[in-house]
Order: structure tokens, then sequence, then C-alpha cells
């Protein structure tokens, strides 16, 4: 009987597993499908529903009990793939010393873990934490988490209705020095265009992002720092990561996408994100890229990589960790497949302008990397 490989996609931050009808991973979930079932390898890809913006040994937990009642007892291999913040929970749930309020019964099936990838995750932190700490920050973690939601589940038509409300409201600096009414306000006027149950998901997810937002405190340079001195890796499993540098947005191509009220609005804030995510912490360090990555870094990236450089949410030489799978330009959810698509009929939708050239061919390419990593040595 071949072998049944478990794959497991863990969301970060405004990330969930399906919401209102839609799947925050379906691109990734459908190109590995076709490339597993290519190499001969039988697999199941499921969700791990992770809250948005909770602590992480709270959504590592989460993780822990979703592997548990899922992967059964055929003894097949598991693998990680994380995406930004979910990359932290998937390196602390397999710390062999990690303490998450668990059985062994429930962290039984770490042993069979063969491969874990993280996808753009702030392993060093992201300075852009400490800003959404602060009561403006706050606001802006809302509009971001709102616009994701919006952007990923409704899609093309409504984003246009969206930022004309954000216009109605005084634009994006009113919108970010506004009260909670504001807020409130902009919401309820957007779910009005998605169907009962999916606004009763949507206004949960926004609803947990208000009330817990231990993971934002947590992924701070500072905090991480001691994150990366208490969680140790297993030995036993392969750690790879995807890595990703995103335009800054003074670069001339990315003014010229800026066409729409929508494409205004999102390259604002990709702008200001930016801004925050490229300062660099003298006290707390990113990692240091090998001879080997430099080079993928110098091939992938047009721009050189500094220590400023980063995908509008992650600075880029923070996401090192373990084997440097792929890297290349992109911002923080185009490596996702969430990105402006360059072939017809689109397949892909972006969520923010930050004028980055991904296309298909470099999804597919990450997606390769992936496969191949995940299957190296495989029994199929």
């Amino acid at each position: 009987m071949a072998t049944l490989h478990h794959v497991y996609f863990v969301p970060g931050m405004f990330g969930f597993g399906h919401l209102a009808g839609y799947d925050y991973f379906k691109h990734v979930r459908a190109g590995l499908e076709r490339r597993f079932a290519a190499a001969g390898a039988q697999a199941v890809f499921e969700d791990v529903p992770a809250p948005p913006t909770s602590s992480l040994r709270y959504r590592s937990r989460i993780l822990a009990t979703t592997v548990s009642k899922s992967a059964l007892a055929d003894g097949g291999p598991i693998h990680l793939i994380g995406h930004s913040t979910g990359g932290l929970d998937v390196r602390l749930v397999l710390s062999p010393s990690v303490n998450l309020g668990l059985g062994q019964e429930q962290l039984a099936w770490r042993r069979r873990v063969v491969s874990a990838v993280t996808i753009n995750a702030p392993h060093y932190g992201t300075p852009l934490a400490t800003y959404f700490a602060t009561v403006s920050g706050t606001r802006v973690l809302y509009v971001l988490s709102l616009l994701t939601v919006v952007s990923l589940t409704i899609g093309e038509p409504s984003l246009a209705i969206f930022s004309r409300l954000v216009a109605g409201v005084g634009g994006i600096d009113s919108l970010f020095g506004g009260d909670m009414k504001v807020f409130s306000r902009v919401t309820d006027t957007v779910l009005r265009f998605v169907d009962r149950e999916g606004r009763g998901e949507i206004a949960d997810f926004l609803s947990k992002v208000r009330i817990d937002q231990g993971a934002i405190i947590q992924i701070m340079p500072e905090a991480m720092d001691l994150f990366n001195a208490a969680c140790e890796s297993d030995p036993h499993v392969r750690y790879g990561c995807v890595v990703s540098a995103a335009p800054p947005p003074r670069a001339m191509r990315f003014a010229k996408r800026v066409r729409s009220p929508y494409a205004a609005f999102t390259a604002a804030i990709y702008a200001t994100l930016y801004q925050f995510a490229s300062q660099e912490s003298e006290v707390y360090p990113y990692a240091r890229a090998t001879r080997r990555e430099a080079e993928l870094l110098r091939a992938g990236v047009d721009q050189e990589v500094t220590f400023s450089s980063n995908d509008g949410i992650v600075p880029t030489l923070g996401m090192l960790w373990g084997e440097l799978l792929w890297a290349g330009e992109a911002d923080h959810l185009d490596i996702l497949g969430h990105f402006h698509d360059d072939q017809k009929p689109a397949q892909h939708i972006d969520w923010v302008t930050s004028g980055s050239r991904f296309t298909r061919q470099r999804f597919g390419a990450v997606l390769d990397e992936i496969t191949k990593f995940a299957l190296r040595d495989a029994a199929l």
C-alpha cells in the first residue's frame, strides 16, 4: 500500500483556513496537490483553524490538537507548512522541550513529522509589531484585517465599493486616526455585500482580532530574541524556508501600478507598513545570510537585500530559518498566490498594491521547491 502523506497549512496573522466560503490556502493547496500526484505521492491536505492574532502558545495548542485528531494512525509522514506567524507556531509545537499544557498523547504525532516549511515567517520578529501595539497601530491592524478578508472573500467588484467607503470617511489618514465607531460603520457597510452566513463568520473573525492580540506583542524583535533562545529545533525534522522581498514604495514601477481608487488606497497602506517594517534594530539583528543564501537572494530579488528589506510585513533577512528553498520578489500574500494575475483568465486576486512583479511562473517555482523538499528521500 502506498504511503499517505499528511500536509497541514498553518495561517499567520490575518490568515484563516476557510472563511465566508473562501479557502485561504486554495492556490497553495491546488498547486501542491498536482505536484504531489505527479511525483506519485498520495497526500491529504488540511487547514489548521488558528485564530488570527492570539498568542503563539495558544495557536500552537490548536495546531497540536488539530493534527492529533486528524492524522489518523496510518503512520504516514507529516509535513507542516506555516505562513508568517504560522511558521512560528510550527517551530514552537515541534520544540522537544515545549510546554503547551497538553498530554503526550496529543503530541505523539510529532515523531512522524518529516518536514517543516516556513513561508515569510518573522523568525527574528518584525518592527511592525511594535507599531501594531500602539493605539493608532491597533486601528491599522483592524483595517488591515478587514481589507484582507474583504479582498479575498468578496472579490474585485466590491473592492471598488470598499474604496469609496474609505474615501467617504475622510481618506486613509482619517480612517487610521478615527475611533471605533468609524470602523464599525465601515465594517457594517462592507458586510452588507456578504451573505448572512458569511457575514457572521467575518464579524467573528474581526472580533477575535479586537479581543486577543497576544501574538502582536510576542513577535516584536525583543520578544523573538527570547523565543529563539528557548525554542529548540527537532533534530529529526528538516526545516526549510521561503523568503521574499517586495520593492520599496518609491520604486517607479510601483507608481505606475497605482491607477484606481482601490489601488491608491492599498498603496498607501503598503507604504505605511513597509516604512515600519524597514526599521532595523541595532540591538536585535536578523539572520546573516550564508554565501549560498546571499547568492539565491541576489538571483531572485532585483534590488540589493539589506536589513531594511521586507515584504511589507516581515523583514526579509528575518525570514531565514533552516534551508533556504526559494528567494524572490513578492509581498506578504503574493507568496500564497494572492497576487495581481499576469495571465487571463485571471485566477488570482491581489490584496494590496505593492508593485511586486510576482507571477504564476514564480508562484509555481515556489511550490516546486516546497514539494521537492517535502518528498526528499521519501518512499513513495
